[in-house]
């Protein structure tokens, strides 16, 4: 086969261009792993999505004026050694000679005994079956002043000998019962230290509405300090706790250890005191109630003052008044309270009032219900 001359060189040349390019860039590759240059990559992926609303500033600000609540009650502790002296009412006897076995079921089988199955958990730190109180108990609180008072449950102090309050920041400091008002479950406890205490104030809880963010922060299951948010579900609840149930019900998460806690609303105050919580099992389940800030802040005045709560007595046992009632009556609306009968030693009854009255003003104030007339 016969190639052409200028065919033959023609080809060797761009045979000889071609080799030298592959040694050129094989030259700039060892240059670039030399020198360590990376290839470029594609930038990693970032979503610019409307940011939600953050608690981070409520939080930080308020937390140094949230607490632990430690209290010693007035018992001696019995001997943790497993064994049961009372009757073998639910088969005690019948588990195998083991301590821990036997303090397993003990505790599992008293854990759903507040309030029934399906019934109001209102944490009072007591023995699971025996109704005696533990030897530690523990709660929230929060500082209501810069010179040591602070508020919780009475349900976290009552037969408590001895209370320790430790601080956001881990230290602890002897506190003493200012006094307590049982029918709201309310406590007002003082502790003296140095300096002046990070405190916050209670809102005007006339203002909250259904639906606002709200945030609880307190010591659950004695973790420390822990928050968690919601919204406030619906006001007015009455969970039969007592003749002042007027309870806010809120979403966030509250269990064990944060009674006496405080919920904040987003501007750092204090909307209500975390009390109370609807559970089948013991845990939280969303739904919670907290004492309104109108009834706290009343009641603590009264306990920060005397130490106890002054109340009006009328002597008349009262009940709604139905439309048929009003009706009968001749009453524009069903609002105020019905009398259904007066003491005869009574106050109300020496003022003339009778069976069969109904009571729509105090003072000049309209009464809506029972329920407010209270």
């Amino acid at each position: 086969m016969n190639i052409a001359p200028n065919s033959y060189f023609g080809t060797r040349k761009r045979l000889t261009a071609t080799v030298a390019s592959l040694a050129v860039i094989g030259a700039l590759g060892v240059g670039a792993l030399a020198t360590g240059t990376a290839p470029v990559l594609a930038d990693a992926v970032r979503v610019e999505a409307p940011q939600v609303p953050s608690f981070a500033d409520v939080v930080e600000r308020v937390s140094p004026a949230v607490v632990s609540v430690k209290v010693k009650a007035k018992i001696e502790p019995a001997a943790d050694d497993g064994s049961d002296q009372s009757d073998d009412q639910d088969g005690m006897n019948n588990l195998p000679d083991n301590p821990q076995l036997r303090r397993f079921f003990k505790e599992f089988r008293g854990f759903g005994d507040q309030g029934g199955q399906f019934g109001m958990r209102r944490f009072n730190h007591r023995g699971h079956n025996d109704g005696q109180p533990r030897p530690v108990a523990q709660g929230s609180g929060f500082f209501i002043s810069d010179d040591g008072y602070l508020v919780t449950n009475n349900h976290v102090v009552e037969e408590g000998s001895a209370f320790t309050v430790v601080m956001n920041d881990g230290k602890e400091l002897d506190a003493k019962l200012i006094g307590t008002d049982p029918r709201t479950d309310l406590a007002v406890l003082k502790v003296e230290g140095d300096g002046k205490f990070t405190y916050v104030d209670f809102a005007d809880d006339s203002k909250v509405r259904v639906g606002d963010w709200v945030v609880a922060v307190g010591n659950p299951f004695g973790l420390g300090g822990t928050v968690t948010a919601g919204i406030v579900s619906a006001r007015g609840r009455d969970i039969g706790a007592g003749p002042y149930d007027d309870f806010l019900q809120i979403d966030a998460s509250v269990n064990r250890g944060n009674s006496g806690g405080p919920t904040f609303n987003l501007n750092g105050q204090v909307v209500g005191i975390n009390t109370a919580i609807f559970s089948p099992s013991g845990g939280s389940v969303g739904i919670a109630f907290d004492i309104p800030a109108s009834t706290a802040k009343e009641v603590v005045q009264d306990l920060m003052k005397s130490g106890s709560v002054q109340r009006g007595w009328l002597g008349v046992e009262i009940q709604p008044v139905t439309s048929d009632i009003a009706e009968s009556l001749g009453l524009k609306s069903e609002k105020g309270a019905l009398v259904s009968s007066a003491q005869d030693d009574g106050p109300g009854k020496k003022a003339g009032i009778a069976a069969g009255d109904v009571i729509t003003q105090v003072d000049g104030k309209d009464v809506a219900s029972p329920k407010e007339l209270a």
